[in-house]
């Protein structure tokens, strides 16, 4: 994804992609990202991209289900989504 490959060349040898530098950045972008522009970059997502983005979404989005139903994440990992 063109986004992806910008924003790693802007921050490469500034941050050290901790998982809090990393969800900084998504969430800056997001919060200057209208509804239209990120359905704009979906609609530009080659299938194998967007099937990626849908399968990471499931995945996390069952990871904190899973979690907030039994009190914990099953993996013991922390999710900042």
């Amino acid at each position: 994804m063109k986004l992806i490959e910008e924003i790693y060349e802007m921050y490469r040898g500034r941050i050290k992609g901790t998982d809090e530098d990393l969800d900084l950045i998504a969430l800056t972008i997001l919060e200057d990202t209208s509804r239209e522009e990120l359905l704009e970059m979906l609609n530009e997502l080659e299938t194998g991209e967007l099937e990626y983005f849908f399968r990471l979404y499931i995945f996390e989005t069952l990871k904190e289900r899973w979690s907030k139903g039994t009190g914990r994440d099953p993996a013991g990992n922390k999710s900042y989504h």
